[in-house]
């Protein structure tokens, strides 16, 4: 149980965030939210319910100064989870410089600058969860950018896993996961490639939510698992 312990979540107003949230909540854990929308956030607490000990704060990951004036603001907590992160992809010959950039500035960035500003006020027993991907580990094309940046995560973890010592530090590397973050995705298309992809998992379908979120929490209630890159993606790596 999570009874009496705080948790940091950025990115936990939708999709793996939020389930962690619930997963954090329903084990008696104060749960802090942070995204950039005050609307998703809102309800986002709604969904935990009334019971829940939970707090929210809008943010822009890939601000700096935004991210460290939270931290100061929150003082001290026992675990952060981040998993606010863009993707996107696209050929590498033809895809803007600049998406690029705003790809790396989102999602290594914004995690690097969060490990950063949170490190001082955690637990030294506590843990970060740290957000890589699939695409880091199995090479796909039209995810140049997207592979390199969380190969750069993943690396990034292992590293403060001994800078930080002994506060654990983890990376989490989802496959094809059912969220919101294709929303933008007309319904027929959407379905046609998760039905596409599930049919080559050994699992036969694609991840969840509450997949995810259940692997994160394992890394937060573990307190023997440091400087891991925990893969949960159906056996994407295999095929």
């Amino acid at each position: 149980m999570l009874t009496g312990q705080k948790i940091v979540i950025i990115g936990g107003s939708s999709g793996i965030g939020l389930a962690t949230a619930k997963l954090a909540a329903a084990e008696g854990a104060e749960v802090v939210l942070a995204s950039r929308s005050a609307q998703k956030l809102e309800q986002a607490a709604a969904a935990l319910g009334p019971a829940a000990s939970v707090t929210t704060y809008t943010l822009d990951i890939t601000s700096e100064a935004q991210v460290q004036s939270l931290f100061a603001e929150l003082g001290a907590f026992d675990h952060l989870v981040i998993t606010a992160a863009e993707t996107s992809g696209g050929p590498f010959l033809t895809t803007a410089t600049s998406a690029a950039r705003q790809l790396m500035d989102n999602k290594f960035w914004g995690q690097y600058y969060a490990a950063k500003y949170a490190a001082p006020h955690l637990n030294p027993h506590g843990s970060i969860t740290l957000f890589s991907g699939v695409v880091a580990f199995k090479a796909m094309t039209g995810s140049s950018v997207l592979g390199a940046v969380n190969a750069a995560v993943a690396n990034l973890g292992q590293t403060l896993a001994l800078e930080l010592a002994p506060l654990r530090v983890n990376t989490v590397s989802p496959g094809i996961i059912d969220t919101p973050s294709r929303a933008g995705m007309a319904e027929e298309a959407r379905s046609a490639f998760y039905s596409s992809v599930a049919a080559k998992l050994p699992v036969q379908r694609v991840g969840t939510a509450s997949d995810v979120a259940e692997g994160v929490l394992y890394l937060i209630r573990n307190g023997f698992v440091t400087g891991t890159v925990l893969h949960v993606e159906g056996g994407h790596t295999l095929i």
